[in-house]
């Protein structure tokens, strides 16, 4: 398999993260852009010719940090979360721009099969009675945002399929990397669905594994398009012989 020219635009915990398995994973990492160079300044000439970016930066830089990529032609996975209120506007500039974008608010591959299960069981279970319906997300104490992305996109699942909202807790504590339960709880029985993030080389492996499916594609994805069916010999992330 060919290797991908990689750029990697955060160097923050996640970009190291990216960084260290990108070899590994096909990648040649060819520009590494740190937090303090983006903020929108980025060119052809710091990308050194990479053929997809990797954004983990702040919610701050990312709108114009998305927009500089799609100027450069560099179609871009992006899993900093925090700035999709911008989302529309910056999505039209990408297709202007003849450029691409996978954003997701999690890229480990579990939680998006976990959504799907999530969505199946809130279908199955809105027109029984005497269930609730909670969710609880359980950060590390240096993650900004609460409720998570993850969070926000899984209470969005449950929600449409249950035809009501249901509430989120958020705990930040530790150096957790990322557990999200959702609990039906019912007078007699309990139903509790979970994802644990053990490491956050998960979130890694996905941004990598949606970093070569969006290499020379132009448009606005998410992970669902990466997981379609159609798509699943592009998922076997721990083949590596």
């Amino acid at each position: 398999m060919d290797r991908v020219k990689l750029a990697i635009v955060g160097m923050g915990r996640m970009g190291r993260a990216i960084d260290a398995l990108a070899a590994d994973r096909g990648f040649e990492v060819v520009a590494r852009i740190d937090a303090h160079d983006a903020g929108g300044g980025i060119d052809a000439t710091q990308l050194d010719g990479a053929q997809v970016a990797i954004e983990f930066t702040v919610p701050s830089a990312t709108p114009s940090n998305i927009r500089a990529l799609a100027a450069a032609r560099c179609p871009v996975v992006v899993g900093t979360t925090g700035w999709h209120a911008e989302l529309e506007g910056v999505s039209h500039d990408v297709t202007q721009a003849g450029s691409a974008m996978l954003w997701a608010p999690n890229f480990s591959i579990g939680v998006n099969i976990f959504d799907r299960v999530v969505a199946e069981a809130s279908r199955m279970l809105a027109h029984v009675a005497g269930f609730d319906a909670h969710l609880v997300e359980t950060h590390h104490t240096a993650k900004n945002d609460a409720p998570s992305g993850t969070a926000i996109m899984l209470a969005k699942t449950a929600a449409e399929a249950l035809g009501r909202e249901i509430p989120v807790t958020s705990v930040r504590t530790g150096s957790v990397p990322g557990t999200h339960e959702v609990v039906f709880d019912a007078p007699f029985e309990t139903i509790r669905l979970e994802h644990v993030a053990r490491d956050r080389r998960v979130f890694a492996e996905g941004a990598l594994l949606a970093a070569r499916w969006l290499t020379g594609r132009k448009g606005i994805f998410q992970m669902k398009d990466v997981l379609d069916p159609a798509q699943a010999s592009s998922l076997r992330t721990n083949d590596h012989d």
